[in-house]
């Protein structure tokens, strides 16, 4: 008998993992109350909140009902930085109040409580739903042949609805709907249109490279987004002569002042202020993708709005945060639309560069391995196979005599031994000795 999808179909839906973080937090739920609460580590809840693990079982029903969120009033998608300007966005909350703890705990144990009792409910109808579809279908021999044609019914269904998209156009369409917009957002972070290009065209092949993980994600565009941003914001692009410094300022005044002071903000405060004023994430959204705590992004917002009140005046007088958000937001759309940016590369050339460097780097770690390989074998043969003891080095010898003797004789001195010879035996007989 083939194994039951009943207990997969009952078990609880998760969100995202950055999903998962910022319902938490708006719950005012720390890592310590989820794990007690659960019975788990807290090296496992922030285990489950990046995404590298996820619960299973009981644990995964008590985990979604600890941080199911409550009724909300529905709310519009962010927009981006072009078009029509969406609608003001709510204005700037103050970090949430710490609870007692001894409300947190009550929380906490009520919310176990109702998450153990709910999980018991679904586990015995799931049990009793389970044993008598089995027995029904053991009944009449269907098993094996409704699991046999599983698939085929799935497949029949899809083409009887609607055509499905390739993956190639699927992220055609990602990238027809968000690049334009994209490039603008990175050219307010930079300062720079040809780091704003490069940025967004980079960030998508690495989408396209990763596109299993990027088509499943709960806002690709986010991923997208999130990715130009780091690439844009990297300080490597320091040392390129190209990106070294911003492009010229718009010529009128007030984009110009505004401009100025976006680029003055500290990367991480410029980075907040765009995605909560610009793009119009809200605080716990814009907290995570900028990898801050929620009460940290909230400082970084007022300080950038501060910086940027003393450049704009209407900006200080606006008299709510919500009005300097609206205000920012029309002013960052206004200085988008109206600097000419570069139109990104078409879809099919962003597809195909991406596998056409995907495919270099692959050539590439396959020859360095076999380089390695290569010099390892001509070191193995080239390697001596015995000891061999080194050559001392050359010393100066100490003790030894110069070399001396006579010196070599001229021709004059040739020449008067030459004549003493010769007379000598010519001369007084008193000269010449005489043998007896």
């Amino acid at each position: 008998m083939t194994r039951s999808t009943t207990d997969e179909a009952a078990a609880p839906q998760l969100p995202s993992p950055k999903e998962r973080r910022r319902l938490r937090e708006a719950k005012s739920l720390s890592e310590e109350q989820v794990a007690a609460a659960v019975g788990v580590t807290r090296a496992t809840v922030r285990s489950w909140e990046t995404g590298r693990t996820s619960p299973r079982g009981r644990k995964r029903a008590l985990y979604a009902k600890l941080i199911a969120p409550g009724p909300k009033a529905p709310t519009t998608t962010p927009s981006a930085v072009v078009g029509v300007a969406p609608a003001p966005p709510e204005p700037l909350p103050a970090p949430p109040p710490e609870p007692a703890p001894e409300a947190r705990a009550t929380v906490a144990a009520q919310a176990q409580a109702e998450a153990e009792a709910e999980s018991a409910a679904e586990d015995k109808r799931a049990s009793t739903a389970k044993i008598a579809a089995e027995d029904k279908r053991a009944s009449t021999g269907e098993i094996a042949a409704e699991d046999k044609k599983e698939g085929g019914a799935e497949g029949g269904a899809e083409a009887v609805g609607e055509r499905r998209l390739s993956p190639a156009e699927a992220f055609d369409e990602l990238y027809a709907r968000t690049a334009p917009a994209l490039v603008r957002q990175t050219y307010l972070l930079t300062g720079r249109r040809a780091l704003a290009r490069e940025s967004v065209e980079r960030a998508f092949q690495l989408a396209w490279h990763r596109w299993p993980e990027v088509a499943v994600d709960r806002d690709p565009a986010g991923w997208v987004r999130a990715a130009a941003y780091e690439y844009a914001m990297s300080p490597w692009h320091r040392l390129r002569r190209a990106h070294r410094h911003p492009d010229a300022p718009p010529t009128e005044p007030g984009k110009r002042a505004l401009f100025d002071a976006l680029l003055d903000l500290p990367p991480a405060y410029r980075r907040t202020l765009l995605l909560y004023d610009g793009v119009g994430l809200d605080l716990p959204e814009t907290a995570a993708e900028t990898e801050a705590s929620t009460p940290a992004a909230a400082g970084r917002l007022m300080t950038a709005r501060a910086a940027v009140a003393e450049r704009l005046p209407e900006l200080a007088a606006a008299p709510s945060p919500a009005e300097q958000s609206a205000l920012l937001h029309d002013r960052l759309g206004g200085l988008a639309r109206a600097e000419h940016v570069p139109v990104p590369q078409p879809a099919r050339a962003v597809r195909t560069g991406s596998e056409d460097k995907a495919r270099l780097w692959t050539r590439a770690a396959i020859a360095g391995v076999a380089l390695l390989i290569a010099v390892t074998g001509l070191t193995l043969h080239t390697a001596p196979t015995h000891y061999e003891p080194p050559i001392a080095p050359a010393e100066r010898v100490g003790g030894v005599p110069p070399r001396g003797g006579p010196q070599q004789l001229t021709v004059q001195d040739l020449q008067l031994q030459k004549s003493l010879r010769e007379q000598l035996a010519h001369g007084p007989e008193r000269l010449v000795p005489q043998l007896r």
